[in-house]
């Protein structure tokens, strides 16, 4: 994924970014150079610290005591010290922010707890401090190098932590999406209760406002069953497309200014064609907003009936997890339709539909029922075997390729074509990132594709 523009930064990174750039514009240069070589110089000593102290706790050594994830942050956390402090020009707001931010939906997607972040911060931020005060500079340098150090980390952190947070409700409304699938919930039926109890408020109100007296109160529509379900379950489902804040705004309209005319009497016909219009604008919206979602809430791909990649961060979490308390391993197989393109080309749109929908059907039928199916993207397919071994998901994935080869698949009347699978194995090696595996997995297929096609290599 391609890392935003500086345009593409939240709003509320506004503040951010005045502070930052008022920071980098205060501080005299010689004074910011020399915090830059006190931070390369040290950067391994600050890393060491930071790693020393946060495995002492039973949590973070939970998370952090695999060497390869030891290994690839203690690069990584000096590498971006250097960048926080570079020793050239100071860095960019907006190239600052996007590091802070990419960091932080790492945190958030190995579900690293923000008070360990936060507490390694506090060990960097102490130990740059001793290390300024051992330096000779003279008390008001040394201040205002001390307090410019601390806000620089206390902004990157507040970055981190927006991030981190925005990408921890992602994860819930995935997980929570996903439990509704599982509990067999269906959207097509909850679009139609909400349409129902639409117009269930709507019908009462236009009877309450035909009978009324001085005394009648009429129900704003934020207190009907469908303003409740928009307030607290809507967010749930869609998340925040702009459908859901168009709804908002126009429920807000309807009782704060449409509502209160027609209780005072005022232009009384007027106000009822434009809270029609409201009505009938909200319920285009409600079908838009759950049409946009509803093949995310069945949970499968339309064609091929496998799981959608949404739930993918979830279910692997949960399996990551599984295998840690366990210590029995998964795998992830990486399988792609190979010279997918010229089938399109040759046998049009539908002919490859047909290579989808059949060559799903043979996967799901050489995998467990325990086993997880996702139509990755395209071409491509994902299998995630939980409890398998190397040896198993080899098994596994050559069942696949042999069996997706020794199928006709037919694509028009009297006409069938054969076609092979390349297919990249990889299996849990205690790395708490999901996208790690999945990357290993990537290159097994790449390899597979370069070496000839039609073919298994485990990664």
């Amino acid at each position: 994924m391609n890392a935003p523009l500086a345009s593409d930064l939240p709003d509320e990174a506004a503040a951010s970014r005045w502070e930052w750039e008022s920071l980098n514009g205060s501080i005299p240069e010689e004074l910011r150079r020399h915090i830059a070589e006190i931070v390369a110089r040290e950067a391994g000593m600050l890393t060491a610290l930071f790693y020393d102290t946060l495995l002492k706790d039973p949590e973070a050594a939970a998370m952090l005591s695999h060497e390869l994830v030891s290994h690839r942050l203690s690069r990584s956390l000096q590498r971006w010290l250097v960048d926080l402090f570079p020793p050239d020009a100071a860095p960019e707001f907006a190239d600052a922010a996007r590091l802070q931010r990419r960091v932080g939906e790492v945190h958030a997607r190995i579900r690293v707890p923000l008070h360990l972040v936060t507490r390694g911060a506090r060990v960097l931020k102490g130990g740059i401090a001793r290390c300024l005060s051992q330096t000779s500079l003279p008390r008001d340098a040394l201040v205002e190098t001390l307090s410019y150090v601390s806000h620089i980390l206390d902004l990157a952190m507040e970055l981190m932590a927006t991030a981190f947070i925005q990408g921890t409700e992602r994860a819930t409304r995935n997980e929570e999406a996903y439990r509704l699938f599982s509990l067999g919930q269906d959207a097509s039926l909850e679009r139609e209760a909400q349409r129902a109890a639409l117009l269930e408020w709507l019908q009462s109100l236009l009877f309450a406002v035909a009978g009324r007296n001085e005394a009648t109160r009429l129900q704003p529509i934020g207190r009907s069953e469908f303003g409740l379900w928009m307030q607290h379950r809507a967010s749930v489902m869609f998340g925040g497309i702009p459908a859901l804040q168009r709804i908002i705004q126009l429920m807000r309209e309807i009782d704060e200014e449409i509502l209160p005319g027609i209780e005072r009497g005022n232009g009384i016909g007027a106000a009822l064609q434009r809270l029609q219009a409201h009505a009938n604008d909200i319920k285009f919206l409600i079908g838009d907003a759950f049409q946009a979602v509803i093949g995310l809430e069945n949970g499968r791909d339309a064609l091929t009936r496998t799981l959608n990649r949404r739930f993918m961060p979830s279910i692997f979490a949960r399996e990551i997890a599984l295998a840690t308390q366990s210590g029995r391993g998964f795998a992830a197989l990486m399988i792609d339709f190979d010279h997918f393109k010229s089938i399109n080309d040759t046998f049009g749109h539908s002919g490859g539909d047909v290579v989808l929908s059949r060559g799903a059907e043979l996967i799901m039928d050489a995998v467990r029922l325990s086993d997880f199916v996702f139509r990755y993207g395209g071409e491509e397919f994902l299998v995630l075997l939980v409890e398998a071994d190397a040896n198993l998901a080899m098994r596994t994935a050559e069942r696949i390729r042999t069996a997706v080869e020794a199928c006709h698949f037919s694509v028009g009347e009297e006409r069938s074509l054969r076609v092979t699978t390349s297919i990249g194995v990889a299996v849990f090696d205690g790395h708490p990132d999901y996208t790690h595996l999945m990357e290993r997995a990537d290159k097994a297929l790449y390899a597979a594709k370069k070496a000839g096609r039609n073919r298994t290599i485990l990664g």
